[in-house]
């Protein structure tokens, strides 16, 4: 996705101050791009999971891939393509599916932008994801690099009981799981990896 663009002229809010325009085309892109895809095996696992189990998903994607898959407790942590906000008022936020352009505003008559957490932005929805890692009984990690903060510190929310299963092709552990006594590490892809340990949890169950 970033191959033709410097990641600060498009996901911070001094490119979106800069070069409103851009901003806004990268994102309609992105939007359109969700029509080409559909959840995956490990999105569809996890749905399985919810058979015996009291799911909740944080995710730093920001696709809408796991309500589409049928997941019903979602956590966005860095916002959601499919939304919109008031650049005056966080807490107007609209659902959107086609492309949004300059002079398309909100309620308060204020130009809308992605629903999108950028680089150097706060993470509104991180307490929320810390109390429900911070009450799970299992963790599982799937898919991260570890290294991007504050999403890579929840799993130290977890419960020195609660095993942990961290699912990458290449994992990467950072501080928080090399502490851990419990971690299993699943060097798979995920649409591997999670229906492997899905169907072992709903075996276990």
């Amino acid at each position: 996705l970033w191959e033709n663009h410097d990641v600060m002229e498009v996901a911070s809010y001094d490119g979106w101050l800069k070069n409103r325009e851009l901003v806004l085309n990268f994102y309609n892109d992105r939007r359109r791009q969700l029509f080409d895809v559909v959840p995956n095996a490990a999105h569809l696992a996890l749905v399985e999971l919810e058979k015996n189990y009291d799911v909740t998903i944080v995710t730093q994607n920001v696709d809408d891939l796991h309500e589409r898959a049928g997941s019903s407790k979602i956590i966005h942590l860095h916002g959601e393509l499919r939304k919109v906000r008031s650049t005056v008022d966080a807490k107007l936020v609209y659902d959107w599916v086609g492309d949004v352009k300059i002079g398309h505003k909100c309620n308060k008559n204020s130009q809308l932008r992605p629903h999108i957490v950028w680089f150097g932005e706060e993470v509104p929805l991180i307490f929320t994801a810390m109390d429900a890692v911070a009450s799970a009984h299992i963790v599982i990690v799937v898919g991260s690099s570890m290294q991007v903060y504050p999403a890579a510190g929840l799993v130290g929310h977890a419960p020195s009981s609660a095993p942990i299963f961290y699912i990458d092709p290449r994992p990467a552990l950072n501080h928080e799981l090399e502490v851990r006594k419990n971690l299993t590490v699943i060097a798979e892809a995920a649409t591997v990896g999670v229906r492997s340990l899905v169907d072992q949890l709903n075996q276990e169950f």
